[in-house]
């Protein structure tokens, strides 16, 4: 009995260790960046406002976004949960959208904005569901790394800064809006990082997603 129980032990420590349970591990995290390029990326108008500097996105330029265009859900999420780590430098705003899709130039006029800014002159701080559901307060420094993640679920964004929650929106049932933000809606879509001016430099890396049924 004592042999079967140890045999038994073996197995289980062997299948923890294999390459398919590995899988299992890492099957719900998915990276977005690879730390070394700009791989399964696009970027319209103003390319040089982004580069890779050590296994970071370091935005910096004219006004530009970058979109996912890589082969993860094909590049079009519903319901996800979606993280990375951001650093900001003094007087600099920056951006994440979601369930938005490729621009050549201008801000994306599709999906939601995701404030980053922490001492901008735009009042609307990091963690802002931007001009929808807007943050005042400033829940981290500027020279230091902080995670932001967005998660949407349903008609529901919640937006955490260190795993604090900053925002808890619900999108109402059959809602239009107006003029140029008709299309700032749930839909569907790709994430894009925003280059907003070139005073403004933002540094982006580990950027995970998650999708969600």
């Amino acid at each position: 009995m004592k042999k079967l129980i140890a045999l038994s032990a073996i197995i289980l420590c062997l299948a923890a260790f294999s390459p398919a349970s590995k899988k299992h591990q890492n099957d719900q995290w998915i990276s977005l960046f690879d730390g070394k390029s700009l791989n399964g990326w696009k970027v319209g108008a103003n390319p040089e406002s982004f580069k890779v500097e050590d296994g970071a996105i370091v935005v910096n330029g004219n006004v530009a976004h970058l979109f996912y265009d890589g082969p993860v859900m094909n590049h079009n999420f519903k319901n996800f949960e979606f993280k990375t780590k951001v650093m900001t430098f003094p007087g600099s705003n920056s951006g994440i959208y979601f369930h938005t899709g490729f621009q050549e130039k201008g801000f994306p006029s599709k999906g939601y904005e995701v404030q980053v800014n922490n001492s901008h002159t735009d009042w609307r701080r990091t963690g802002s569901l931007y001009a929808i559901e807007d943050v005042k307060e400033v829940y981290v420094k500027d020279n230091e790394w902080y995670t932001e993640s967005i998660t949407v679920q349903g008609k529901r964004v919640t937006i955490k800064i260190n795993d604090k929650t900053v925002v808890d929106y619900t999108e109402p049932e059959n809602l239009e809006r107006s003029g140029g933000n008709k299309d700032r809606i749930i839909s569907n879509g790709t994430f894009a990082l925003q280059g907003h001016d070139p005073k403004s430099k933002v540094l982006f890396k580990d950027i995970m997603v998650k999708p969600l049924p």
